[in-house]
């Protein structure tokens, strides 16, 4: 056979399919993909998942164990079938070889699921539950952007990966954080944050005012190259503007970084390289503020399982890489690669900076001694994440956008598919330099919704008339700051669940996704035991003091430095409501309670709050008492031990009368700070 015949029958061979045409394509294994696909075997049809990489989880099994939960009782289904199974991981004495099981603040005997967790076990959980259903996985096949999606009409038939491979299917769910197939698909999205004018919202736009919380400069900075000297031009990541007015448009987006895991066990901790590359003008502002008198260690470290933790960002120069992100949802693979690796290079050389260069505090190099990288996780890059946090991308533009005002529950939202709890928060999007000179970050927005609030079919799905067989269950249709709550990982594994039903269900009627029968979809998303609605506690009245056992006293009755803001959005609360710091004013606010205990004996304290994703995990409570004085650490973020309002600091002795007291104050609070009620309860002895 000569050559130029072999030839022509090489270039006529039929371009490979993965497999057979399976009923639903998943693409992208984060954990709403997972949920997705367990979903659809569950109901007893075929699925394959396409992953770019060679990990399944996304965030979940990526750095982000401290889970952003808002209120976990709106977390049902498939969803809270993982946090129980980690749970169960941890309830065996063998997953703690560096720290005792029953030492650990986060891990609750009497709870059913378990909300912190390495990454490693998240995988391997997650691994497993795709292994029980015996779902494929096809790892390192990549979305060809160039050649996208065979569309028939408006509907996907096909798309093409990069090896040249073409994965067909009947329904298609795009759970990726880009929403690369959604794009494919021809659908309408958006990028970028909306005016407030377009839904009438009041945290959407650009947000200089809003600016008042824990991520921006507390010191007055130079922004300039030579200090003082306009001329010399602007630091590394301060934006030259122009800036658009509070409350416009833009195309920026909130900051990305990566959740490292770090250790202070030794055993388990690999010191911080200096990376190649390393870029010391990129850390300018970071040594600018620290000689400016702010000396904190600027880093959000929360402690998961065996003396690991989740590290994010916190304060005014931290692991956001802002700025830098802007051309990432939009641009090739690659220019995503290197956005990814400036980010990757950022955040080592910070990690490095902050223990090692000489213009970083002493202080501060003496804290970060204590920390390496978790030699457990992460073990096939380096101990670093393998999945860079896109907070935010595109976003689907569908039938319904969900808005502030579903989140503030103040329209109806229609067609409840799952529920969003944790606040609207943004992440700073810009650094900018203010009208008398200084640099600040712009973009920083924590507002708390009203207590959890539903999430609507229509905006998992495209526009009527768009395509009819695609479903989106990260990338939702929402505004940038209703996104903002509702891009938490439990939330994205209750939505791939719920669209994964509704693709059966289209699949079983012939109809489009748009056209399914929402009341049979509802049916089976309760019987799955997904939580559609959430009765709110309601806003007045309260708990009665009275029917308190024990001496309360609320905090009308405190004594009160600041804390004047009165709130009775989210309850249950003791009395007529509770009083907050505002999120400002760090260690200047304080609210004591003194009783006027009848005898002197020994009582338990219990402070009551409000529990909610914005409040501080640190909040400083100290106890005056017959022996002295004792401080503790009350995490508001999670809903009290003791009962819906409570959670108890401890039991001591104290006199008769009123030389006793507690003090709950803000200090270094790294969020929104309550002060409610203080009970004190007698021991009988």
């Amino acid at each position: 056979m000569s050559r130029l015949l072999l030839a022509a029958i090489a270039a006529c061979t039929v371009t490979p399919r993965l497999r057979a045409e399976p009923d639903v394509v998943v693409y992208g294994a984060t954990a709403g993909g997972v949920a997705a696909a367990v979903q659809v075997a569950r109901m007893g049809k075929t699925v394959v998942v396409i992953e770019p990489g060679k990990h399944v989880g996304g965030l979940t099994s990526g750095g982000l164990g401290y889970t952003d939960s808002g209120n976990s009782r709106v977390i049902g289904g498939i969803a809270r079938e993982f946090y129980q199974r980690v749970k169960k991981h941890y309830d065996d004495p063998a997953a703690w070889p560096f720290v005792k099981r029953d030492t650990f603040s986060g891990y609750r005997p009497a709870e059913d699921a378990m909300w912190v967790f390495e990454p490693h076990v998240a995988e391997k959980l997650l691994r497993e539950m795709l292994a029980e259903h015996k779902i494929e996985v096809v790892f390192g096949e990549r979305l060809d952007r160039k050649r996208g999606a065979t569309l028939d009409g408006k509907r996907v038939r096909a798309f093409h990966t990069e090896s040249g491979k073409v994965v067909e299917g009947k329904v298609f769910i795009d759970a990726t954080y880009e929403g690369d197939l959604m794009a494919a698909a021809g659908v309408s999205y958006a990028v970028g944050r909306e005016p407030n004018s377009r839904h009438g919202e009041s945290l959407n736009g650009v947000a200089r005012k809003w600016n008042t919380h824990t991520h921006r400069f507390l010191k007055a900075v130079d922004p300039f190259v030579r200090p003082g000297d306009r001329a010399s031009g602007l630091l590394f990541g301060i934006d030259p503007g122009p800036y658009p007015a509070d409350g416009e448009g833009d195309t920026r987006i909130q900051a990305y970084c990566f959740r490292m895991c770090m250790s202070n066990v030794p055993e388990n901790r690999v010191p911080f390289p200096r990376p190649d590359g390393y870029v010391e003008a990129w850390y300018e502002l970071l040594f600018r503020n620290f000689e400016a008198g702010d000396l904190r260690l600027p880093l959000k470290i929360d402690m998961m399982p065996n003396g690991t933790t989740d590290t994010n960002n916190n304060y005014a120069v931290s692991t956001d890489f802002i700025g830098q992100n802007y051309r990432y949802p939009e641009g090739d693979y690659a220019e995503r690669d290197r956005i990814t690796k400036q980010h990757e290079l950022y955040q080592k050389g910070l990690m490095w900076s902050l223990a090692n260069h000489p213009r970083v505090p002493e202080s501060v190099r003496d804290k970060m001694k204590a920390w390496g990288l978790a030699k457990r996780e992460f073990t096939d890059n380096g101990n670093w994440p393998h999945q860079l946090y896109v907070r935010e991308a595109r976003r689907l533009m569908a039938d319904h956008v969900m808005t502030e005002a579903d989140c503030r529950r103040q329209r109806d939202t229609p067609q409840s598919v799952g529920m969003g709890s944790y606040n609207m928060d943004s992440h700073n999007c810009m650094r900018w330099v203010t009208p008398d000179g200084t640099v600040q970050n712009e973009g920083d927005v924590q507002e708390s919704p009203a207590g959890p609030y539903r999430i609507s079919y229509k905006s998992v799905v495209p526009k009527a008339g768009e395509c009819p067989n695609l479903l989106v269950p990260v990338c939702v249709s929402s505004s940038h700051i209703a996104y903002g709550s509702i891009r938490m990982e439990p939330v994205f594994m209750v939505l791939g669940q719920s669209s994964a039903t509704a693709a059966v269900m289209a699949l079983e009627a012939g109809v489009d996704v748009q056209a399914v029968d929402y009341t049979r979809l509802k049916t089976r998303l309760l019987a799955d035991k997904q939580v559609l609605e959430f009765a709110a506690p309601p806003s007045k009245g309260g708990i009665d003091p009275k029917k308190l056992v024990g001496i309360v006293v609320d905090d009308s009755q405190a004594q009160l430095v600041g804390f004047e803001t009165v709130s009775s959005s989210i309850g249950p609360f003791v009395g007529t409501g509770y009083r907050h710091d505002g999120n400002a004013d760090r260690g200047k606010q304080t609210a004591r309670f003194t009783p006027d205990l009848p005898a002197a004996g020994r009582y338990k304290v219990r402070i009551a709050y409000t529990a909610n994703a914005n409040r501080a995990t640190n909040v400083p409570v100290t106890i005056a008492h017959a022996d002295g004085t004792t401080k503790a650490t009350v995490n508001m973020r999670r809903p009290p031990a003791v009962s819906e309002s409570f959670v108890e600091v401890g039991t001591f002795r104290f006199a008769a009368g009123r030389g006793g007291a507690v003090t709950i104050g803000n200090a270094d609070a790294d969020g929104y700070v309550i002060a409610d009620a203080v009970v004190f309860v007698p021991v009988k002895d």
